[in-house]
């Protein structure tokens, strides 16, 4: 939800498809994966936070990829439940993996629905949330819950009004005596954040503890967590990430001679502290909370100072969690043409930066842009420009010259993953008078990279070349650099933002006009090998890898003693993963791995390995 870009005018005054990917993936990587030890998927193998980075068991680097699982949450007609079924849940998780190439999502919860009389948790809100959760951790995809609010509740909003919220319950917005809601002259939902005196002083409230809605909520959190771990199978359990405890936070209104860094440093990280302690007390002790700084700390229009600058070390027990929308893009004002080869970077180098500096790791977990209205048309720009960022710090344009200083691979959860898309029968604030059927049904969003065509099949609303895409899912060691060049498109327009340079002409004969990633990586001793997300476009059969391990067009099933293998990603969807394998320690890596190439000649990958060598020594080495 791109909310921000309301903070900038208040400044300004296909399971079809999928069929078909089933059978690309052939009898091979269908094979091998019973042979792939337990250790390979995520079943039995919980992530921590070690050294700045998300670390499975094996001791490898893991990189988070997915969605928000979804914003029907926030609506009535399925009573606070992202899905109306079990059935829906699975669904939408196959074709999240299968066609979105996603390995996890937020997955979001309504403090409303789990608490709707003050006191008294809904273990029937629970258990359906419980079970649709399992539908994704079924088909191998980590889950981050997150007790989401917007515009802090929907009982705020008087039957007739133009806009909407979710999260808080009924009786506590009546324990508030809040003022008749208003926004004055807002033309987007967002300004209510910080121009409607009954959000405001609800927020305020909130963040206070006035009334004890702070305790209430907390005690909550603590039995939700607890009915989870209770109702998973350990196994299951194990691709529980964490929690998000609130989605972005804000004051309302600061106290005198208070900002929003004194605010984070004495109000939001104190709240934080007392949710660890719900968490360890629920038994989610070996799990990180993730944190969210103030909500506009990293607006590239309008900011506040913050980032949990007074924190000090947040260690593992924490994950720097933030969001990014362009609100210069989203006005429509600020920024007239498309997002160009490495707009981002920047900011998300300063994710980075604040997380590195808080001794964590990261997540974008929301990001995104609107898919319908007059700012539509940047949407393909946009959501490249941000995947890009995510991947390495370095634009394309400088990528091959620099790759060094690419940094670390940044997790994220784009927004959103919503099937009901354009099929919604929401009765806004409960008036009969108002039924949303279209879009996001809520307050004229419209950003779901999915919906349900008429046969009730997933179809992607977005380029699936700029969605499902390569990444290292898995690094046995540490990344030193990655890249990867989507050629999504704009319209009919191929965005080729990172082509291979003419100093390298048996590589960029062998990519052509084909997507293609490189991932060089120092290894660190460790016997699992280094995984890769296959998109769908990238068939096992004519898929090309180039690396110091070998050359190979059409990896085999994986097995002990292959060091370039293709096998199924866990979970049973069709999806495939890559397979690197290495035993040594501090030794450099490199893989090319390109969709570009059909039957190569031994050869010409000889010559790309060697130009890919000479590369790596001179760059990275």
């Amino acid at each position: 939800m791109p909310k921000i870009r309301a903070r900038l005018l208040a400044v300004l005054v296909v399971l079809c498809g999928l069929c078909g990917f089933l059978t690309m993936a052939g009898t091979p990587a269908a094979t091998a994966a019973s042979t792939l030890p337990d250790s390979l998927s995520f079943d039995g193998t919980a992530l921590t936070v070690s050294n700045g980075r998300f670390v499975d068991a094996n001791g490898r680097e893991v990189v988070l990829r997915g969605y928000n699982v979804s914003g029907e949450t926030k609506l009535d007609e399925n009573k606070g439940l992202p899905f109306a079924s079990v059935a829906d849940a699975k669904k939408s998780a196959t074709a999240l993996r299968a066609l979105g190439g996603g390995n996890s999502v937020r997955f979001l919860l309504s403090w409303a629905y789990a608490e709707p009389v003050k006191g008294q948790v809904d273990t029937t809100y629970l258990a359906a949330a419980t079970a649709q959760m399992r539908a994704f951790l079924d088909a191998g995809i980590r889950v981050y819950p997150d007790f989401h609010q917007d515009l802090y509740s929907r009982y705020l909003f008087n039957s007739g009004s133009w806009y909407t919220g979710d999260g808080a319950p009924a009786w506590a917005v009546a324990l508030g005596g809040y003022p008749a809601e208003s926004c004055g002259i807002c033309f987007l939902w967002g300004q209510n954040i910080t121009n409607n005196g009954a959000v405001k002083a609800a927020q305020y409230d909130f963040w206070h503890n006035n009334h004890g809605l702070q305790d209430y909520f907390l005690a909550t959190a603590q039995k939700t967590m607890a009915y989870i771990k209770a109702n998973l199978t350990t196994e299951e359990f194990t691709g529980v990430l964490g929690f998000d405890p609130y989605n972005e936070p804000y004051a309302g209104t600061y106290d005198s001679g208070q900002a929003s860094r004194t605010w984070e440093r004495d109000v939001l990280w104190p709240f934080y502290v007392k949710f660890r302690a719900r968490m360890d007390a629920a038994g989610w002790t070996d799990k990180p909370a993730f944190v969210e700084p103030n909500l506009f700390w990293n607006g590239n229009v309008s900011k506040e100072e913050g980032g949990l600058l007074d924190a000090g070390t947040l260690g593992s027990r924490y994950v720097f969690n933030t969001h990014f929308y362009d609100q210069k893009a989203i006005s429509g004002i600020l920024m007239w043409g498309n997002a160009e080869n490495g707009q981002y970077v920047t900011d998300f180098g300063t994710v980075r930066d604040r997380a590195s500096a808080l001794g964590t790791t990261a997540i974008v977990s929301e990001f995104g842009h609107p898919l319908n209205g007059s700012t539509a048309g940047k949407a393909p720009t946009v959501l490249k420009a941000m995947y890009q960022a995510l991947d390495s710090r370095v634009k394309g344009a400088s990528w091959w010259t620099t790759p060094a200083t690419s940094g670390p691979v940044l997790s994220g959860s784009q927004w959103q993953w919503d099937i009901y898309n354009g099929r919604h029968h929401e009765l806004m604030n409960g008036n009969p008078d108002k039924l949303l059927t279209t879009a996001d049904a809520w307050n004229d969003e419209d950003l779901s990279a999915v919906r349900l065509d008429d046969s009730g099949t997933v179809t992607l609303r977005q380029d699936a070349r700029l969605l499902d895409r390569i990444y290292p899912s898995a690094t046995s060691g540490s990344t030193v650099a990655f890249t990867y060049e989507d050629r999504s498109r704009d319209g009919s327009t191929t965005l080729t933002w990172n082509p291979v340079p003419s100093s390298l002409p048996n590589v960029a004969s062998l990519v052509g006009s084909g997507q293609y990633s490189v991932l060089v990586w120092r290894s660190n001793g460790g016997t699992a090998p280094t995984e890769l997300h296959l998109p769908a476009s990238f068939p096992t059969a004519s898929t090309t890898v180039v690396s110091d391990l070998g050359t190979v067009y059409g990896p085999p099933a994986y097995s002990s003693t292959t060091k370039i293998a293709a096998a199924l990603e866990p979970g049973g969807t069709g999806s495939r993963r890559l397979l690197l394998s290495t035993s040594d320690s501090g030794v450099l890596h490199y893989a090319l791995v390109t969709n570009g190439a059909t039957s190569p000649s031994a050869t010409l990958l000889a010559a790309a390995r060697s130009e890919l060598a000479a590369w790596v020594a001179s760059k990275v080495g």
